[in-house]
């Protein structure tokens, strides 16, 4: 016999949060985002003093999932530059699925455009973990010049996943040799 195991209003909110800007952007409404996760909006602005927390709490919440499969585990034998390699695998095969919308934490960037705002703060200081994973890699890999092969490798990341996100551009067979390019470039190993 199985028990499920009803979520709290913050919990439904988080979900429903990250779930409906990823579909519809960060301007989707309080009372739809009320409406999906089940609560009154008297619960969200007791839980969220606002539904800019909500969102900037949403993206925290949800990152450990989000970045986990696009990074190769520690115990992963792998070379930097197969590790590096990696991330834009599974952001190729990502972007095969039907529902992918690119990076949600690119996406929400674009959309507010005020580094200021608390998802902005949110999705950049993830952002920047993902810039610090390739310079890390990039350093032990050997790369003349880690920091520009992160801010490079970024750059691609972003590009990609956008391209991908809107439907502009299929990644089969363009992002991996790409990245070849810029890691042989820099002289990762």
């Amino acid at each position: 016999m199985t028990t499920d195991v009803k979520q709290s209003s913050r919990e439904r909110l988080l979900e429903a949060a990250a779930t409906l800007t990823y579909l519809q952007g960060v301007g989707v409404g309080v009372e739809a985002l009320c409406k999906a996760a089940g609560v009154s909006k008297r619960s969200m602005y007791q839980l969220f003093e606002s539904k800019d927390e909500l969102l900037a709490a949403s993206l925290q919440e949800r990152a450990p999932a989000a970045m986990a499969p696009l990074l190769p585990g520690a115990d992963q034998e792998r070379s930097p530059g197969e590790r590096i390699r990696y991330v834009f695998e599974q952001v190729e095969s990502q972007a095969a699925l039907p529902d992918y919308r690119g990076c949600p934490y690119l996406a929400v960037q674009v959309e507010l455009k005020d580094p200021d705002h608390p998802a902005s703060r949110v999705a950049s200081r993830i952002k920047q973990e993902l810039a610090e994973f390739f310079r890390a890699e990039a350093e032990r890999g050997g790369a003349v010049d880690p920091e520009l092969l992160a801010r490079q490798l970024v750059l691609v990341f972003d590009g990609a996943s956008a391209r991908a996100g809107i439907r502009a551009d299929s990644l089969v067979g363009l992002v991996g040799p790409m990245v070849d390019t810029l890691l042989d470039a820099a002289g990762v190993r």
